[in-house]
């Protein structure tokens, strides 16, 4: 359904994107943030799965700062790889990247974007920076460590209680600093929605996806 792009930030930058269009009528933009396994086989299945609920989704390749072409699977050295590679990327740079796929699919404050794991980090952090219609974030490792900067669209998070990387403090801290922020906790853990991680819960995926589909059916327009 989808195909690489190119897309340019602020800075001149160059990074590749997966892009995937809906059939017919569209429900709006989005853009999608990848794990820290890049751009790889499932987040481009996601890309697809959701221009297949009717949005036009890209999803930037945001280890191109460090590595181009990154996509690794999810044994222990994918996961070394990508630790290794996200340890060198700078939030103001992946805020400029987020920024050009956002500025891709059309005028500031219409498009909504979702995040996992590291995307739900970069989710969080592009609501309370840039201009979005809507953000769903699942399962945003440090989220607590900016809970001092606040979402200026309407902000969803989802979290696995049995998360072993994000503890329930961070959540309930979340929570103490955001009161009026809808967060939602599954009984899963990490990668709850990622099909090839061994914490995939499916019945916790489909209740966080028909949860977030409702936010961005309520503030995204085509």
């Amino acid at each position: 359904m989808g195909g690489f792009i190119t897309l340019k930030a602020e800075d001149g930058h160059e990074l590749a994107a997966y892009e995937a269009t809906p059939d017919g009528a569209g429900q709006g933009g989005l853009v999608l943030i990848q794990e820290i396994f890049g751009v790889n086989d499932h987040i481009r299945r996601v890309v697809d799965h959701w221009a297949g609920l009717g949005y036009h989704v890209v999803a930037p390749a945001l280890f191109d700062r460090v590595e181009r072409g990154v996509d690794v699977g999810y044994d222990e050295a994918g996961f070394a790889k990508g630790r290794e590679i996200r340890g060198g990327l700078a939030d103001d740079d992946t805020i400029r990247d987020v920024k050009a796929a956002a500025d891709h699919l059309g005028a500031p404050g219409t498009a909504g974007i979702i995040g996992f794991c590291f995307g739900g980090y970069v989710t969080y952090l592009s609501a309370c920076r840039l201009d979005f219609a809507a953000a769903a974030g699942y399962y945003g490792g440090r989220i607590v460590e900016r809970v001092g900067e606040t979402p200026k669209c309407p902000t969803m998070l989802h979290f696995g209680e049995k998360d072993a990387a994000i503890p329930m403090s961070d959540v309930d801290a979340i929570r103490a600093a955001h009161p009026g922020l809808p967060i939602h906790v599954y009984p899963a853990g990490h990668g709850f929605c990622c099909d090839e991680r061994p914490d995939y819960h499916e019945e916790s995926c489909k209740l966080a996806d028909e949860r977030s589909l409702e936010l961005f059916r309520q503030h995204l327009k085509a």
